[in-house]
This record gives C-alpha cells, structure tokens and sequence, in this order.
C-alpha cells in the first residue's frame, strides 16, 4: 500500500472519529454542557463515577485515534502536494504534525483527568469537580476549545491543493471555509458558531480527501 492510500484511509478514519464524537455530544454529552461554555462540572463528575468508561471512549476517538490517522494524513497529503507545490507542501507537514501533537497531547490529558476525577470523587466529590475543571481548561487550550492549528493545515493544504490543481476545485474551496472557521474559534462571541462549522465541515474534508487519495493516488 503506498503511502497515499493510507493517508486516503486515515481521511476516513477522521471522518469516523468526528461522527463519533458528534454523535455522543448529542446524545449523552449536551445535557451536562459539553460543546459550550456553561459545562456542568458537578454533574460531569458524577458520570464520571457512575460511567467514566463512556468519557474515555469519547476522548480516545476524537483526540487520540484522530490524532494517529491525522499524522498519516498529513504525510500522505505532504506527499502528494510536494510535486507540484513543495514549498507549501513542507508548510503543511509541519502545520499538520504540530495539530496532531496538539490532539494527542489533549487526549492524553482528557483521559488523565478522567481518571483522577474517578479516583476522588467518591471520598471528595469537589476536589474531583475542581481537578477534572482544572485540566478541563488545559486540555480546552491544546485544542478541544480552538481550531487555530487545525484552521491553518487545512487553510495550507486546500491552497496548496488548488493551486496545485492536485484537489477537487470544491474540496479545495470547502477546505477553505473550513480553515477559516477553524481560525474564528479564537474569536468568543463566535466561536462555539464557529467550531460546529469547522467541526461539521471537517467530516466532509476529511471524507472528499480520503476519497482523493484512495482513488486518484499519485504516489
């Protein structure tokens, strides 16, 4: 398998992990705030203690597994813009590389945190709400609460892939309303607006791009 084609499955897999997120947030997530600013800390806890099992599967798809196949992505994409574009071809992978850290690193720290709420909650339910906050604020801050570095790689690919005519001309221009989404989390008034079209969008990037790569690979 070239690397291309397994950077067209790993589109997918992204894809995949943001379905399963969404599908989660709105299902059992919402009601205790997640996706917004007014997060119900005292109730994530207690269903932390009651199913903490469900928040590590959430955050194990849409950070850690994410930010596997997004590393394969980006090489894969990095790979096939270089012919054509290898000066923003290079931009890319390292745009793309730094968000995938940023993804693995706030999984990692979800998961931590769930855990040590986990621990703490039944001898001390507000000692566990007020770590599970803390590390909640650092984790928002590597990536849950903004897409800036997403923005910027898809930004950079979708640029580089139209004019390098190596994407869709559609893919292209969705990859830059997307970006560009991704760049107004920064801004509060917008930004939960602002994530839901980044997020939303990703999906249909992530599956155009996976699509492209499996079945138009280059290299």
């Amino acid at each position: 398998m070239t690397i291309e084609r397994a950077g067209g499955l790993a589109g997918l897999v992204c894809a995949a992990t943001y379905l399963i997120g969404f599908a989660l947030l709105v299902t059992l997530l919402a009601p205790l705030g997640f996706g917004s600013a007014d997060i119900d800390v005292a109730g994530v806890v207690a269903f932390i203690d009651a199913r903490p099992g469900i928040l590590i599967a959430w955050n194990t798809a849409i950070y850690i597994v994410n930010a596997l196949a997004l590393a394969v992505l980006v090489v894969a994409l990095r790979t096939r813009l270089s012919p054509v574009r290898p000066g923003l071809a290079d931009v890319s992978l390292a745009f793309g590389l730094i968000w995938a850290a940023l993804v693995l690193a706030a999984g990692m720290l979800a998961n931590v945190a769930v855990e040590r709420a986990a621990v703490l909650y039944p001898s001390d339910p507000a000692a566990a709400a007020d770590l599970w906050a803390t590390l909640h604020a650092v984790e928002l801050g590597l990536g849950g609460g903004n897409e800036i570095a997403g923005g910027v790689w898809i930004l950079t690919v979708s640029l580089a892939g139209l004019l390098g005519a190596v994407l869709p001309r559609l893919l292209a221009i969705l990859g830059g309303i997307v970006g560009a989404a991704g760049l107004v989390t920064v801004l509060p008034p917008l930004g939960d607006v602002a994530g839901a079209v980044f997020g939303l969008g990703a999906i249909v990037w992530f599956i155009g791009t996976g699509l492209v790569l499996l079945f138009a690979p280059r290299g």
